[in-house]
C-alpha cells in the first residue's frame, strides 16, 4: 500500500533580496536527499555490472557500497537541484523570470545556491506625454518616370551586339584572380554586368571591363581592400586576367499602350499603368513613413523609460545573441572559430562588441511588453489561426495542405503571436503619439509588472519595389 506523509520545508536562507534579484541557499539533510537517492539507485541499478546479481537486482545497499554515496548523490543532482529549488520557489513566492544562475557548494550533505532573477521593474514614464506628427507623403513625376524605366528595362530581351562593353550591358567572361600565386577566382563562362556601383568581386573590376570586345582578353591588377572579411587577402594585390565571351545589351522599347498591356496582367493604356505605378508609390510611402513615425514613437518612449533588470537577464540577452550569429553562421556554413580567424576577434571581443546591441534589444522587448500590459494588448488564439488562414490564403507557390501543416507547429504559432503582438502594440503606440485615444491611467506606475506575453523588437518588414508589384 501508499502511505504519505507531509512534505517537509527545505533549510533555505536568503543570501540577498534586492528588487530584481533573489539569492538563495539551499541546504538538504539525509531526509531531503534520500528520495531522490532512491531515484538514482534506480536509474544506474541497470547499468551497473555487480559480480552475484542480474542487472538491475542488486539491492541498494549493494549497489550503494559498490559505487559509494557519493556518486548516487552526482547521479541524482540533475533532478535533485531543480525539483528541490522549484519547491522552494513555491514555498517562498518568488517567481522567476528565467533559469536561476545554480552553483554547487557542498555534496554531503548537498548544499546549492541559487541566484533567481526577478521580473524586471519597468516605469515607462509619462509616455503620454510624447506627440509626433505624421509627414505627408509626396510622389514626384521623376519617381514615377523612374519606376517605368525600371519595367521597360526589365521587359527588354537580352540581344547579342558586336559594339564594345559598355556599362549596363551583359558580359559571358572567364576569369582568373590570383593573390601572391594563390588562385582566389576561377570562373569560366559566368554572366556578370559591370557598372559604376558594382564593386564586385573587389572595387574597379567593372572599370577594366570598359571598352573590351567580344574575343578580348585583358590582365589588370586590383588592390583587395584594407577591409575584406577574409583578413589574409586584405591589402593585398590581386592579378586578373579576364577573357570576353560574348556581349549583350537590351533594346529597349517603347513607352506605349503596347508595352502597358504586357506589364503584370495588363493595363488597358500607358496611363492605367502610370496610374498604377503611383498608387504603389504613394503605398510605400504611407508605409514607409508608418515605420519611420513607429521607430521615432519607440525612440522617444525609450528615452522617457527607466528599468532595473537583474545582471543575469543582460547576460541572457548576450547569450542569446551570441547563439544567434553561431546558428546565421552555420547556416552559411561557417563555423564560429573560422569567423573569429576571419574578423581578428577572440570570443570575449565579439561578445563585448555585442553587448551595447544586446542591452538596446533587451530594452526594447521589456518597454514593448510594459506598454502591452498597460494597454491591455492581447493576442488570442483565434487571432492567431485567423493570421495562420489569412497567410494560407494570400501566399502562393506552395499546396494549401503542406503550408497550413507547417504553420500549425508551436513554434510556428509562437513566432506568428509574436508578429501580431508586435503589429498591435506598435499601432497602439502611434495611436497615443498622434493624439488618438487616451493611453492607460496606470502607464507610469512602476510597481506593476510587465506582462507575460514577450515580444520581440519591432522592425520594418521585408519591402518589394513597385516594379516588382507593377510585373508580379
Amino acid at each position: 500500500h501508499v502511505t504519505f506523509r507531509e512534505r517537509k520545508a527545505l533549510n533555505v536562507t536568503k543570501d540577498s533580496v534586492t528588487t530584481t534579484e533573489v539569492t538563495l541557499t539551499i541546504s538538504m539533510d539525509a531526509d531531503d536527499e534520500e528520495p531522490f537517492l532512491n531515484r538514482s539507485y534506480k536509474k544506474v541499478a541497470s547499468r551497473v555490472r555487480i559480480p552475484g546479481f542480474r542487472p538491475g537486482k542488486a539491492p541498494r545497499s549493494v549497489v550503494e557500497s559498490h559505487m559509494g554515496r557519493e556518486a548516487l548523490v552526482h547521479e541524482a543532482l540533475e533532478f535533485m537541484i531543480p525539483e528541490s529549488l522549484d519547491q522552494v520557489l513555491k514555498d517562498e513566492d518568488i517567481q522567476a523570470f528565467m533559469e536561476p544562475q545554480l552553483e554547487v557548494l557542498d555534496m554531503a550533505p548537498v548544499s546549492f545556491k541559487a541566484v533567481v532573477a526577478l521580473e524586471p521593474v519597468v516605469d515607462l514614464g509619462d509616455f503620454q506625454s510624447i506627440h509626433l506628427d505624421r509627414e505627408a507623403v509626396e510622389i514626384t513625376d521623376e519617381q514615377v518616370d523612374h519606376v517605368l524605366e525600371d519595367l521597360r528595362f526589365e521587359a527588354a530581351p537580352w540581344e547579342p551586339v558586336e559594339s564594345a562593353l559598355a556599362f549596363g550591358d551583359l558580359a559571358t567572361m572567364n576569369v582568373n584572380g590570383t593573390i601572391e600565386g594563390e588562385q582566389v577566382i576561377d570562373d569560366s563562362g559566368i554572366d556578370f554586368i559591370p557598372a559604376m556601383d558594382n564593386t564586385l568581386p573587389f572595387p574597379g573590376f567593372s572599370v577594366y571591363l570598359e571598352g573590351m570586345t567580344e574575343g578580348q582578353s585583358k590582365e589588370f591588377t586590383l588592390s583587395v581592400p584594407d577591409d575584406y572579411l577574409q583578413e589574409n587577402y586584405a591589402g593585398k594585390e590581386c592579378r586578373f586576367n579576364v577573357e570576353v565571351l560574348a556581349i549583350k545589351e537590351k533594346t529597349l522599347p517603347e513607352l506605349d499602350d503596347e508595352f502597358a498591356k504586357g506589364v503584370r496582367e495588363g493595363f488597358e493604356s500607358m496611363e492605367a499603368l502610370t496610374d498604377h505605378v503611383r498608387q504603389r508609390l504613394n503605398d510605400e510611402g504611407e508605409a514607409a513613413e508608418t515605420r519611420r513615425l513607429e521607430q521615432s514613437s519607440l525612440e522617444e518612449l525609450k528615452k522617457l523609460a527607466k528599468i532595473e533588470a537583474s545582471e543575469l537577464v543582460y547576460q541572457r540577452e548576450l547569450d542569446l545573441m551570441y547563439e544567434e550569429r553561431q546558428r546565421s553562421l552555420s547556416n552559411q556554413r561557417m563555423d564560429m572559430e573560422l569567423y573569429l580567424s576571419y574578423v581578428g576577434q577572440t570570443e570575449e571581443e565579439l561578445r563585448e562588441q555585442m553587448k551595447p546591441q544586446a542591452e538596446e534589444r533587451l530594452k526594447t522587448m521589456l518597454v514593448l511588453r510594459k506598454l502591452a500590459d498597460v494597454e491591455n494588448i492581447e493576442v488570442s488564439d483565434e487571432d492567431v489561426e485567423d493570421e495562420i488562414e489569412n497567410l494560407i490564403s494570400t501566399t502562393g507557390g506552395e499546396s494549401e495542405t503542406a503550408m497550413k501543416q507547417a504553420l500549425s507547429t508551436a513554434n510556428a504559432k509562437d513566432s506568428i503571436r509574436s508578429s501580431l503582438m508586435n503589429r498591435r502594440i506598435m499601432a497602439r503606440l502611434v495611436e497615443i503619439v498622434q493624439g488618438e485615444g487616451a493611453a492607460s491611467p496606470s502607464a507610469g506606475d512602476p510597481s506593476d509588472s510587465t506582462g507575460s506575453e514577450e515580444t520581440e523588437e519591432s522592425g520594418p518588414e521585408e519591402e518589394s519595389s513597385p516594379a516588382d508589384e507593377a510585373k508580379d
